[in-house]
């Protein structure tokens, strides 16, 4: 049996998981927790990702947190693999794993058969140069073109993922969404547990925690990391982009702060809008004095 807790950022898909571990414990299960983060994949980037620190994770075990270096490129066709292999293990050893996180695409792969198109590094190298010739607009016209469903999913500013996008096309002769598995059909037995807070009252809570960012020190986080040692990925993340500009000069702490607070309510948005479309999904609210008990519930059923 797996478990997935998925969600917006900052539903609470921490807490619930350590609160399900220990009631799953308290009944005489082992439970184990799979990070499905991309972010918090990486070493030292705590204090924007909401990283819980080892006091914090209540003795529970976690896996796939501190995994990468910054400097290295986060690879969901990895994390697919890494991720199984560690299911695969806690399973063996008679315990539950829990996978949770929000980064959509990263559950996704462990859920359900997602293939990974490998990569023709002449393409690559022929569609980046463009991107950095033209920026995004003319590669985002392209594949609305092609494959408009990929379009209108990454959006027309994410110059990295409309790369890849075209470079499958290119590669497969089919559109790119054409890989994507059948939803129905989970690779193991598994429930999901969806969170979902009020949009009235998660955009308070992600503008607050944005400003926590700032007052918990991401400056400092960023300075030790050094922007100049980190890799696209991590320096493009949201907040870390825009501390690296801070130090930079290009933008004042109250511009870095309030940035970083949109472009995380957009991402609430798109994620919201990603496990909506899970069929099997059980959504608690994220506030429910109950949510552990209804999830007990869930996964007896």
């Amino acid at each position: 049996m797996l478990i997935a807790i998925v969600g917006a950022t900052g539903t609470g898909k921490s807490g619930l998981s350590l609160d399900l571990a220990e009631a799953l414990v308290a009944r005489g299960e082992p439970a184990e927790i799979v990070n499905a983060d991309a972010m918090q994949l990486y070493r030292g980037m705590d204090i924007g990702t909401a990283k819980l620190s080892i006091d914090e994770r209540r003795g529970i075990p976690h896996h796939l947190l501190d995994a990468l270096d910054p400097a290295d490129e986060a690879n969901v066709a990895a994390y697919q693999r890494d991720a199984r292999a560690v299911i695969d293990d806690v399973t063996a050893r008679a315990a539950v794993p829990i996978l949770v996180g929000g980064s959509g695409l990263y559950v996704s792969s462990v859920l359900w058969d997602f293939r990974f198109p490998g990569t023709d590094p002449d393409i690559r190298a022929s569609l980046t140069n463009e991107l950095e010739r033209g920026g995004p607009g003319l590669l985002y016209q392209r594949l609305r073109e092609l494959d408009p469903a990929a379009a209108a999913s990454i959006g027309p500013s994410n110059g990295r993922r409309l790369v890849r996008a075209l470079e499958v096309i290119e590669i497969t002769g089919e559109p790119f969404g054409s890989g994507l598995p059948d939803e129905s059909a989970l690779t193991r037995p598994t429930t999901i547990l969806a969170l979902q807070t009020p949009r009235d009252e998660l955009v308070p809570r992600l503008n607050a925690r944005v400003r926590h960012m700032w007052e918990a020190g991401i400056l400092n986080e960023v300075r030790e990391l050094g922007p100049e040692r980190m890799g696209i990925t991590a320096a493009r993340a949201i907040g870390y982009a825009q501390a690296i500009s801070q130090l930079a000069g290009r933008t004042s702490e109250a511009e870095a702060i309030e940035q970083t607070a949109a472009l995380t309510r957009r991402y609430a948005r798109r994620q919201v809008g990603w496990f909506r479309r899970y069929p099997v999904a059980r959504w608690l609210a994220s506030d429910d004095p109950e949510r552990v008990r209804l999830a007990l519930d869930t996964i007896d059923r």
